[in-house]
């Protein structure tokens, strides 16, 4: 599986697609301090529409300013994308100590 480029979450009208799979947005700049380490990562998301969800988000926190994003691109048929997103959080969790979050 692979994901996209980074682009600028106030993008992702342009950019993400209105289809299932996996996002994930960080900080452009700066770490965020963790339980046990640091990381730029704010937010992992598992959703049927990838842009909404990606839209909504940016609404959300200064319309995205500031954080940047990526998808997942190439998709195996036989991949459970919600199962992918699981995983994916919970090896942060483990690693960073925590959920990831925006600040």
């Amino acid at each position: 599986m692979q994901f996209c480029p980074w682009y600028p979450l106030a993008d992702a009208g342009t950019h993400a697609p209105a289809a299932e799979g996996v996002l994930q947005v960080r900080l452009a700049t700066g770490l965020i301090d963790y339980p046990t380490g640091k990381s730029a990562m704010v937010h992992y998301a598992y959703a049927t529409n990838v842009r909404e969800s990606a839209l909504a988000l940016a609404a959300a926190h200064g319309n995205g300013a500031g954080f940047v994003c990526r998808h997942v691109e190439e998709v195996p048929p036989d991949v459970d994308l919600a199962a992918f997103h699981a995983k994916v959080r919970e090896e942060f969790v483990r690693r960073f100590g925590r959920e990831p979050g925006f600040p």
